[in-house]
């Protein structure tokens, strides 16, 4: 692929990006604040999912476990 058929892809995405949030309308600090203030949010919710997620999977894997008669870590250490 060329290089200029990239940028053009990329300027479409930009454009289709504009249109679906409406900030097209917008002057342009109102775009910028509105920029920032989207990209924090997702950078935020990016992040708690990066650290709250697989505690959660961990949690959930203990209750299940304990449920369904699996042993525990201290069970398997006394046996071995």
């Amino acid at each position: 692929m060329d290089v200029k058929h990239i940028k053009d892809y990329l300027s479409w995405l930009y454009y289709q990006y504009l249109l679906i949030t409406c900030s097209y309308v917008l002057e342009p600090w109102e775009q910028t604040i509105f920029h920032t203030i989207l990209l924090t949010a997702v950078a935020m919710v990016i992040y708690s999912s990066y650290i709250f997620i697989p505690i959660h999977i961990r949690l959930a894997m203990e209750f299940f476990s304990g449920i369904f008669g699996g042993q525990h870590e201290s069970t398997v250490a006394l046996m071995s």
